[in-house]
């Protein structure tokens, strides 16, 4: 469990029981782009990689993940936020959780694939490109398309 000093807010690791939350709010964003589709396979597989926010009844209200390509590089996926719960700061404290197990786990340096470009510059990422990111490339042609041709989204890296 991680716990954000400025906003009390208690991020944990994800639970066996937490993958149809996390499914279920994942697959809210991805009609629109904003993440890819989940399985709970997938979910399942990647357990150890999801952090989660809950709510006081225990409700999965938000979520991060780490997408590992090699040992030296780390993507951070997942990243969503229920709506009823947005504009409190879930979204930043899910990012520091993010970036401290990716460090935990001794990456360099993280990326990410967004639209929410104010969110990831005020967190101190800069502006890349996708080219930088051979993996990414290659592992999601063969998955999804789209997701290399939705013009609209940013990347962002951050030496960690």
């Amino acid at each position: 469990m991680i716990s954000d000093q400025s906003s009390g807010i208690l991020v944990h690791h994800a639970e066996e029981a937490d993958i149809p939350a996390i499914v279920a709010l994942n697959n809210l964003y991805a009609p629109d782009g904003l993440t890819l589709m989940r399985s709970e396979a997938f979910v399942t597989s990647h357990l150890q990689d999801y952090q989660v926010v809950r709510s006081g009844d225990g409700q999965v209200i938000g979520q991060v993940a780490l997408d590992e390509y090699s040992p030296s590089l780390v993507e951070l996926v997942s990243l969503a936020v229920a709506p009823d719960t947005q504009g409190r700061g879930l979204g930043q404290v899910l990012i520091n959780a993010a970036e401290h197990l990716a460090r935990e786990r001794n990456f360099p340096e993280i990326f990410a694939i967004s639209l929410a470009e104010p969110l990831f510059l005020r967190m101190g990422y800069s502006e890349s490109t996708i080219e930088k990111y051979p993996e990414k490339i290659a592992r999601y042609r063969s998955i999804s398309r789209s997701e290399l041709s939705i013009g609209r989204k940013f990347c962002f890296r951050k030496r960690l």
